[in-house]
C-alpha cells in the first residue's frame, strides 16, 4: 500500500492526496482521478450493513448521471479489499469502493472520530461526503447524511452547479 501524502498544515479547501486499493486490488490516487473527473467520496461505516447497502445501491444506480457531469463516485471505509468485492458482488454494487484498512485517509478528511452508542464512546466513520473539483479544492461537504436520500441529493447539487 502507498501511504497517504497529506500535510496537516494544508487548507481545509484542500483535499487530502490518497492512494488506496478499490475493490479489484487496483491503485487510485486522487490526483490521477481528478485528471479527467470531478470525484466524489463518501465515507461510510461497514460493508453489507442496512444504511450502507441502500447508499451503496443509491450511487450506482445513478452512476452515470454522476459521469454526465464528469464526477466519478467513491464509497470509502476501512474494510478490506476482499470485503468491498463481495458486498459489490452481491449487491451488484457498480461504483468503486476504496479500502482504508490503516484509516489514514480517514483520519486525513477527518472523518474517523468518536462515537457514542448507548453510552459506550467509540472510534468509527462518520458518514460524510466530499465533492472535489479537478483543482483538488473541497467544492461541497455533506456532514450529516441520510442514507436512503443521499445519493439523489448529492446528485441534484451537481446537477445545479
Amino acid at each position: 500500500m502507498v501511504p497517504i501524502i497529506y500535510d496537516s498544515m494544508m487548507s481545509m479547501n484542500t483535499a487530502p492526496e490518497f492512494t488506496v486499493k478499490n475493490q479489484r486490488g487496483e491503485d487510485v490516487t486522487l490526483s490521477q482521478e481528478l485528471k479527467s473527473n470531478k470525484v466524489l467520496l463518501y465515507f461510510y461505516p461497514k460493508d453489507m450493513t442496512p444504511g450502507c447497502t441502500l447508499e451503496g445501491i443509491g450511487f450506482s444506480q445513478h452512476k452515470s448521471d454522476f459521469e454526465k457531469h464528469d464526477v466519478k463516485v467513491f464509497g470509502v471505509s476501512a474494510d478490506s479489499v476482499d470485503k468491498h468485492q463481495k458486498f459489490c458482488e452481491k449487491e451488484s454494487l457498480t461504483i468503486d469502493l476504496l479500502s482504508d484498512e490503516s484509516k489514514e485517509m480517514l483520519e486525513a478528511y477527518g472523518v474517523w472520530k468518536e462515537k457514542s452508542m448507548f453510552g459506550k464512546k467509540y472510534m468509527g466513520i462518520s458518514r460524510e461526503t466530499f465533492l472535489i473539483g479537478q483543482d483538488s479544492t473541497i467544492i461541497k461537504h455533506w456532514n450529516t447524511v441520510k442514507p436512503a436520500a443521499h445519493p439523489k441529493e448529492v446528485l441534484a447539487y451537481i446537477q445545479s452547479l
